[in-house]
């Protein structure tokens, strides 16, 4: 069998935030700069494909290919940790602190913004010809994306806020489940697929991705959007990351844990060796003390 089942994928979720957290600062920010780059590099690549095809589902189905090559490769996102390495903490793992876990979000952080500026100022020269000419549709539509999702937001006040914060919660809820899909399968293919779901549906909602976001939004102002850095602080970056974290770790991390994590079957001995049935099952599950 080559899926795991949720008991034991929680234990999988703990043991990577376990395992995030003690990484050292070294390999902590090398992955998080990886992991960024090929997810914006994707997310140039979906713009592309949408912007050339006048079909965003293309670009949206096509989007999660930097997300799998990211996870395949052991690379990490900000959204990732904020769902698994505070269950490592409620675990009680040994030494996993919230000082630790604040650590590792910290370096996370760094990381993830310097491969995605990297890829920006990359992106920007690859879409004007190092800056020598105008940029090309594509550039232009990258530097739209900045404008609508900053003074766009600021234009409808307090409303506008609420829905960028409903929004980044929703993302890193899809996100962070393809996080943990990457743990459900022992399979390639099975870990390809299971993260393709929820990756796709985010891009093609407009959910708001703080990650993606540290490209989109510097690669926009150096490709003519008429937006600040503050407008992408105050009315983007800053909401964003607090709805990820808030979407990922409460939807996705602790709803697992509560409920696979802090569930556990009984283990009274099985009777005649039948496999028990799902009705079975819920009779034998029982809450631990």
């Amino acid at each position: 069998m080559t899926h795991v089942k949720p008991a034991d994928l929680v234990t999988r979720m703990i043991d990577a935030g376990e395992a995030k957290v003690h990484l050292s600062t070294r390999d902590t920010l090398i992955r998080a700069f990886m992991g960024a780059a090929l997810l914006t590099i994707a997310a140039a690549f979906a713009v592309t494909v949408s912007t050339q095809t006048g079909e965003p589902l293309v670009g949206a189905i096509l989007f999660p290919v930097g997300f799998v090559m990211l996870y395949l490769l052991g690379f990490d996102l900000l959204t990732g940790v904020f769902t698994l390495a505070p269950l490592a903490w409620l675990a009680k793992r040994p030494g996993v602190t919230v000082g630790a876990v604040l650590r590792n979000w910290g370096l996370v952080f760094v990381g993830n913004l310097a491969g995605a500026i990297m890829v920006a100022v990359l992106m920007a020269i690859y879409f004007t010809y190092g800056f020598s000419t105008e940029p090309s549709a594509v550039g232009q539509a990258i530097g739209e994306i900045g404008e609508g999702r900053t003074v766009g937001y600021a234009d409808h006040g307090a409303a506008g806020m609420l829905t960028l914060f409903v929004r980044g919660v929703l993302c890193n809820w899809m996100v962070s489940t393809g996080v943990v899909f990457a743990m459900v399968s022992t399979s390639v293919i099975g870990k390809v697929v299971a993260m393709w779901m929820p990756i796709m549906l985010f891009f093609y909602m407009g959910f708001e991705h703080s990650i993606v976001n540290m490209f989109l939004f510097p690669s926009g102002l150096m490709l003519g959007g008429d937006f600040t850095i503050m407008d992408y602080l105050v009315w983007n970056e800053i909401p964003t990351v607090i709805g990820n974290l808030v979407g990922g770790l409460l939807f996705v991390g602790l709803a697992m844990y509560a409920t696979h994590g802090r569930t556990a079957p009984s283990r009274r001995p099985a009777t005649l060796g039948v496999e028990p049935t799902p009705e079975r099952e819920r009779e034998l599950v029982r809450p631990t003390r």
